[in-house]
């Protein structure tokens, strides 16, 4: 099921979003056939090669997507994301201004 490999960190593993959607409606399935939560995770997980707290962590977050349990989903959590890297390039570029206008007040006194 690994989709691509890191290079330079051979344990780390790459899946793709479709991968990741196939292994959440497995546990999904397998829960509504078991009727429990208990072991369905570990099951799947062995099942298709995935770490079972990676696949934990997917579900999880499918249900926080889906509104069935709280929390920040995918969107907000990339919205937050792009927020934070926009931020950082401001303070970077007001940064550079104020040393710019440092620069010129030096120079022309």
């Amino acid at each position: 099921m690994p989709h691509e490999m890191s290079p330079g960190k051979p344990t780390t593993r790459r899946y793709s979003e479709a991968e990741k959607e196939r292994a959440v409606r497995a546990v999904r399935q397998l829960r509504k056939e078991l009727g429990t939560d208990h072991g369905t995770v570990k099951r799947v997980a062995d099942q298709l090669g995935v770490g079972p707290e990676t696949l934990r962590g997917w579900v999880r977050q499918a249900e926080i997507d889906a509104g069935v349990k709280p929390g920040v989903t995918s969107v907000e959590a990339e919205r937050v994301r792009q927020l934070e890297q926009e931020n950082r390039e401001l303070r970077r570029a007001n940064e550079i201004l104020r040393r710019a206008s440092a620069f010129f007040a030096f120079v022309s006194s």
